[in-house]
């Protein structure tokens, strides 16, 4: 979608009843609104997709663009890099050091090898090592300390 397509879209938007308007596309989601911040009153029997397409089909375009718009670009793709990756063997919270006041285990650029402990995931009141099952060198470390981590998420990057 081009930027004349999205300044058309929001005329019709704009001149239309509708109160909110939503659309996800390849590489882009916009939502628009009119509500003024307020949470709109939505008839939960009826078919609002086809009450959208009707109102957009009869839009007259007006001259002027009022309705704000924003575009939430989509999370790109990852990419490839290369290297083994340790990934978390339970759910739980990351955390890069064994205690608050002291260093990582590891930073990028430390050389690690196999058994070495990377990080601790606390997991109901447990700490659990995570330990290198490989050599090399910490080239990526993909989770922020203290963040929740999901079982197989990718923590480390190790060439």
């Amino acid at each position: 979608m081009n930027f004349a397509e999205i300044k058309e879209l929001i005329t019709m938007i704009d001149k239309s009843s509708l109160k909110e308007f939503s659309l996800k596309m390849d590489n882009a989601n916009i939502a628009m609104s009119k509500n003024n911040g307020m949470t709109p009153n939505v008839n939960q029997g009826s078919n609002t997709s086809e009450s959208y397409r009707e109102t957009l089909e009869h839009a007259v375009l007006p001259s002027a663009i009022q309705a704000p718009i924003t575009i939430i670009p989509q999370e790109e793709k990852p990419v490839n890099k290369g290297g083994n990756i340790v990934a978390a063997p339970i759910v739980g919270m990351f955390y890069g050091r064994p205690a608050p006041n002291k260093p990582n285990f590891k930073s990028v650029g430390d050389r690690v090898e196999v058994g070495d402990v990377l990080c601790i995931i606390e997991a109901m009141k447990v700490m659990n090592e995570v330990t290198s099952k490989f050599s090399g060198v910490i080239e990526e470390i993909m989770v922020d300390n203290e963040a929740e981590v999901e079982f197989n998420q990718p923590l480390f990057r190790i060439v």
